[in-house]
């Protein structure tokens, strides 16, 4: 089962901290070599983003940043796995690290499951 995660935090909090860095940089090396992490990376900013919208039969543009966001998704992760408790864990060790590294982080780790086209 696929499933892709996104990480969620308030955009006011500045760079991780090197701890934080250093220990994602362990956990995805050995997620990448055991086979359940597919591609990871981080997300740039709400100033640099575009939404397209379809509404009332009329397409608009907003550019970012955009007033009403709260959480915005600061990173991302595909991974393979065999169940969605697993994909559930996975998160829950990520917010660990946030944890243990990043004193006074908060955020929120979003878990989709991911379906492909036939062919």
């Amino acid at each position: 089962m696929r499933y892709i995660t996104f990480v969620k935090m308030t955009e006011d909090l500045g760079d991780p901290p090197p701890a934080l860095v250093e220990a994602m940089g362990t956990e995805l090396a050995q997620s990448f070599a055991d086979g359940t992490m597919i591609e990871a990376g981080g997300l740039a900013g709400m100033r640099d983003s575009t939404e397209i919208h379809l509404r009332g039969g009329t397409i608009t543009q907003t550019d970012g940043p955009y007033a009403e966001g709260k959480e915005v998704a600061g990173g991302y992760a595909i991974t393979e796995v065999r169940s969605h408790d697993e994909a559930v864990e996975n998160a829950r060790r990520v917010l660990e690290l946030h944890l243990a590294h990043w004193p006074g982080w908060e955020g929120s780790v979003e878990i989709r499951q991911m379906f492909s086209s036939p062919g």
